[in-house]
């Protein structure tokens, strides 16, 4: 057993949200979405995985608190479940902290365990992916699930078709052997918005995350800053005739309902707009 326990009272049958630092999350959208859910309920660490055995510390290190040049506590990274209840003792267990960078079967197996024991009736990842979609339409998110009939809830790529797995994969693999259903949901963020904060995409999460589970979460605060966000953006996009013109051409591939997945669309690529949307937040633009 590679987790420690501690003395915490789980609540009643907690939906598991995985929100692992690590994967893909465009936008920042599956982690400002798991920090909106964390704000509102009371979580506290259940269970915490040793880092030893799962984190590539070369490539994530530890943090130190240094002050006044005296070496303090260290923060090393790695897995935790935590368990919380909101407002109205409504229960959630979140999966948190660095993704793992060895033993995924063994350390899914733990999780499956950790969820059994917990009663989940439901695991739920969250992520998030850059595409090419513009940001004056609602961001789609689409899912893959342990059944079709929980997939038709949110929406899926159609068709047959491969791409790597990712760890609420590997998880939901191992739960529906244990009886848990599971979701991933994956929102489509705009390319050229990928590398910033789009808070957009992390309410498009947590609705479909309120569709599938039935709760009801907070998501106010988030919509104003989603809206602030486009806001600039448009202000950004309107500089420049290049940028208006791709924006119409996401518009009208969008409406047509074509793959936003990517693919030879000759949409650029979305650096350039990237690298100056990023000055003009930093207010180095004028």
């Amino acid at each position: 057993m590679s987790y420690t326990r501690r003395e915490v009272v789980p609540p009643h049958r907690p939906v598991l949200v995985i929100g692992l630092e690590g994967a893909l999350d465009a936008g920042f959208a599956a982690g400002t979405a798991i920090d909106t859910l964390l704000a509102q309920f009371d979580a506290r660490t259940f269970a915490s995985f040793d880092a030893d055995e799962l984190i590539d510390f070369r490539a994530r290190r530890p943090q130190i608190r240094v002050s006044d040049g005296v070496r303090g506590k260290l923060f090393w990274p790695g897995p935790r479940l935590r368990v919380g209840s909101d407002a109205h003792g409504v229960g959630l267990s979140f999966l948190v902290g660095s993704e793992p960078d060895f033993r995924w079967r063994p350390f899914a197996k733990e999780v499956t365990e950790l969820a059994v024991e917990l009663g989940t009736p439901l695991v739920v990842g969250f992520g998030a992916v850059a595409a090419q979609t513009p940001h004056t339409r609602p961001v789609l998110v689409v899912s893959s699930a342990s059944d079709q009939s929980l997939a038709r809830k949110i929406g899926y790529r159609p068709g047959a078709w491969a791409r790597p797995a990712r760890l609420v994969d590997v998880v939901g693999s191992f739960c529906v052997e244990a009886g848990i259903p599971s979701i991933g949901l994956t929102a489509l963020v705009p390319h050229y918005v990928a590398t910033i904060a789009f808070p957009a995409a992390s309410l498009a999460l947590l609705d479909a995350f309120q569709s599938v589970t039935g709760l009801t979460i907070d998501t106010e605060t988030l919509r104003s800053s989603a809206q602030e966000t486009k806001k600039q953006v448009d202000e950004l996009i309107a500089q420049s005739q290049e940028h208006v013109k791709m924006l119409s051409q996401l518009e009208k591939q969008y409406e047509d309902e074509n793959s936003v997945l990517g693919g030879e669309s000759g949409i650029p690529s979305g650096d350039e707009i990237a690298e100056e949307l990023e000055r003009y937040l930093r207010g180095e633009m004028q």
